[in-house]
């Protein structure tokens, strides 16, 4: 009787074991598959530090969001760096109203303030330089970028985002103010198509050599 009692105990000992070790097998799968399923949300092509080098900069104005979009995908693919340009005295949010402030601006020559300032600009080899086209010419807070920081000897790759204007001279401007610069072929995004600016910054990267 005292050996069959015993029996029991072990069977039951032996399957109480079996339940634990499942158990935690259970528990660090699910784990992994948490841990994956968070990788392949967040990714390591949206996470700039991950995948690209510091001697890259972008920097970008962006009035209505288009020309942030086209930015950020050019920080993912490549890794770099971003600085926003923000007016020191915000522009006005109606349209009709900001066009009317964008000629008159362009018609003083005006340099509008920028909030802020890149510390260490001599860090970066590339600065892609982004932009709204304004009355066929980059809005002129553009120029205070340019006439505040010396790019000579860096590459400099400008995007521009527009309804229909395309470039217009604004990459011929750029090569006069940074005389000293490489001054790449710029790639223009229309408006439309701004939402989802990923595979026309992936084909401008690869054929200015930036990216393989």
């Amino acid at each position: 009787m005292k050996k069959f009692c015993m029996t029991i105990m072990i069977c039951l000992l032996f399957v109480s074991l079996t339940a634990c070790g499942k158990s935690e097998t259970e528990k660090d799968t699910a784990a992994e598959t948490e841990s994956g399923a968070g990788d392949a949300e967040d990714g390591t092509a949206d996470d700039p530090e991950e995948t690209g080098d510091s001697h890259s900069l972008v920097v970008y104005f962006s009035w209505s969001g288009n020309t942030e979009k086209v930015a950020n995908s050019i920080a993912r693919q490549t890794g770099a760096d971003v600085f926003q340009i923000i007016p020191s005295e915000p522009y006005v949010d109606d349209y009709d109203e900001l066009l009317d402030i964008a000629a008159a601006e362009k018609e003083n020559g005006a340099r509008p303030a920028i909030e802020g300032s890149i510390e260490d600009i001599g860090q970066y080899d590339v600065i892609y330089v982004g932009y709204p086209n304004w009355w066929s010419d980059m809005p002129m807070i553009l120029y205070t970028f340019f006439d505040s920081y010396d790019l000579s000897g860096k590459t400099v790759a400008p995007f521009c985002t527009s309804g229909g204007s395309g470039l217009s001279d604004t990459v011929d401007s750029i090569k006069e103010l940074e005389p000293d610069a490489d001054v790449f072929d710029g790639l223009h995004i229309g408006s439309s198509s701004a939402s989802n600016p990923d595979e026309a910054v992936s084909g401008w990267l690869k054929e200015l050599g930036i990216v393989e």
